[in-house]
């Protein structure tokens, strides 16, 4: 179980780390963008990305991985 965790967040750490490597300026707009959304629909977002997630690993579980 510690295992699929630490290959979890190597992998998160991974896309993010990639995306600040090659696209640092484009970062920058996306969070000048994001602060100007307000507060409500910042949760809304996050909840939808969770959401997405946990129907990825459902969706990764029941294909056997």
């Amino acid at each position: 179980m510690i295992g699929v965790a630490a290959l979890a967040l190597g992998l998160v750490l991974l896309v993010e780390g990639l995306a600040y490597a090659l696209a640092p300026s484009l970062i920058e707009q996306l969070l000048a963008v994001l602060r100007q959304l307000p507060l409500e629909t910042r949760r809304m977002m996050g909840l939808a990305a969770m959401a997405l997630g946990l129907a990825l690993i459902w969706l990764g579980k029941s294909l056997g991985a």
